[in-house]
């Protein structure tokens, strides 16, 4: 069995008023993150880090803002198709290991949901997908709650 490593990241703008989706769930935040999907840049880090140990190139290649069909879509999906074209390829998921960076609001309590939720979706146990929160100490675009960050490190196995 041959095992790979991939790496992924994603960063949004945040804006007042707008849904902010993370990790396949909606948070309650005064601010969403912008996108041509729903903006769910944890999923987005996912799928560039599934991607990339398969790789299949990114997710822009595979799910191009510029397609009017994915304008609003559920990263959901995509992480879904994402997995599919691994399993394609005879891949597996091994662990997936994220970090998500944004000063407000506080995720901790919402981690446990977000697993369950990636968890179902790609179709792997809940302590294969760790997901941690940081904040950038009130520095940068992050800390002045202009953006968000999350990269991801996924490991696949061949069969």
């Amino acid at each position: 069995m041959k095992t790979r490593i991939g790496f992924g990241f994603d960063t949004h703008r945040l804006s007042m008023g707008v849904p902010f989706f993370i990790g396949g769930i909606q948070v309650q935040s005064a601010k969403g993150a912008i996108g041509h999907s729903d903006a769910d840049v944890l999923i987005h880090a996912i799928c560039d880090a599934l991607l990339g140990a398969a790789n299949l190139r990114d997710i822009g290649y595979h799910f191009p803002d510029s397609a009017a069909e994915l304008k609003g879509i559920d990263s959901k999906v995509l992480l879904k198709k994402v997995v599919e074209m691994l399993a394609e390829r005879h891949f597996t998921i091994g662990n997936i290991d994220t970090t998500v960076v944004l000063q407000q609001p506080k995720l901790k309590d919402y981690i446990p949901r977000m697993q369950e939720t990636l968890a179902q979706v790609m179709s792997i146990s809940t302590s294969d997908i760790s997901i941690k929160a940081k904040t950038s100490e009130e520095m940068g675009f992050i800390g002045r709650g202009e953006g968000i960050s999350a990269y991801a490190v996924a490991l696949i196995e061949a069969e």
